[in-house]
């Protein structure tokens, strides 16, 4: 029972998130690219003036490739490749033990890109694409910056809508699982948002993302009401780990007050209107997700302008 309730919860979450981006028709200045190197599965979106600094965009539990916020990147100027990790063809169909080094041949093959005009790459996370934005820029020092909207500080478990209770490693190394933190099923399930925060007051030590590893800024966006994980209270701690740690690279956690799990992306267009349910559980006020991503938006843009000039070479 509880797989199925926390299943229709995500769905909601993710939905509500998917609305706010825009209609699905939106137009970018660039034709996607699918016929990528074998083994990678996604759209790569070129730079719209030829040449231009390269990103790799990671989405989140909803699977499948993040074609509409590619395509917002695509249209500030930024190359972009929208990489699917799993639920897509070719690709694993939960989010179970899913390579760290499939994002590194990603990174590898856009700093190869004869469109970039960089040696190294950004990459910009959701949900769980900035955990795991986060875990390969800890450890890639191809990764010149990082950008996490609604991020973790700790390795989660795997999502498996089949059976939550059973659920292995989101993430591997070396064919090895990546220390992680298990769901506390120890109570009742109230919600999602619970269930998280009770299984995060557990996490051991060796489930932390070392993000101070991470050799460039740090951009972390968050929505103070987030239901369907405590991305405020992970971005917290994300920071004072960097904090702790002294790091040289400038690092900012933007966390809006009424914002959910839909505070991070482009505003959407004129009209759109996202059902109360789904904003519902994806936490905060269609209005305060409005307001998060009318200010967050236009940081994140200057953020990965400012990283590509400074520091990405």
């Amino acid at each position: 029972m509880i797989g199925r309730v926390v299943f229709a919860r995500w769905i909601l979450a993710a939905l509500a998130v998917a609305l706010f981006s825009g209609p699905a028709w939106a137009a970018s200045p660039s034709a996607p690219i699918t016929n990528l190197p074998e083994g990678l599965v996604g759209e790569f979106y070129a730079p719209p003036g030829g040449k231009g600094p390269l990103i790799l965009l990671l989405g989140g539990s909803e699977g499948g490739v993040p074609s509409r916020t590619a395509r917002d990147l695509n249209e500030h100027g930024f190359g972009v490749l929208a990489l699917a990790y799993f639920k897509a063809p070719g690709v694993p169909q939960t989010l179970q033990a899913i390579p760290l080094e499939y994002f590194d041949k990603a990174v590898d093959w856009l700093a190869s890109q004869p469109t970039g005009t960089r040696r190294r790459v950004t990459i910009v996370g959701v949900s769980k694409g900035a955990e795991a934005a986060l875990l390969v820029g800890s450890r890639n020092p191809r990764v010149c910056a990082v950008v996490a909207g609604l991020p973790s500080s700790v390795a989660w478990v795997g999502v498996d809508m089949q059976n939550l209770t059973k659920a292995g490693p989101s993430w591997t190394s070396g064919g090895q699982p990546v220390a992680y933190v298990r769901y506390d099923f120890s109570g009742k399930f109230k919600s999602v948002i619970d269930l998280y925060t009770r299984s995060y007051a557990k996490a051991e030590p060796e489930t932390q993302i070392p993000v101070e590893k991470i050799r460039g800024p740090v951009l972390l966006i968050s929505g103070r009401q987030d239901a369907l994980w405590p991305s405020t209270a992970m971005g917290d701690a994300a920071m004072a780990r960097l904090d702790a740690a002294k790091f040289r690279y400038p690092h900012q956690h933007l966390a809006y007050d009424n914002a959910g799990h839909a505070a991070f992306g482009k505003p959407p267009a004129p009209g759109v209107v996202v059902p109360a349910a789904m904003i519902a559980q994806a936490g905060g006020t269609a209005e305060g997700n409005v307001a998060a991503r009318v200010d967050g938006w236009p940081k994140t843009l200057a953020f990965l302008d400012e990283a590509f000039r400074k520091g990405c070479r």
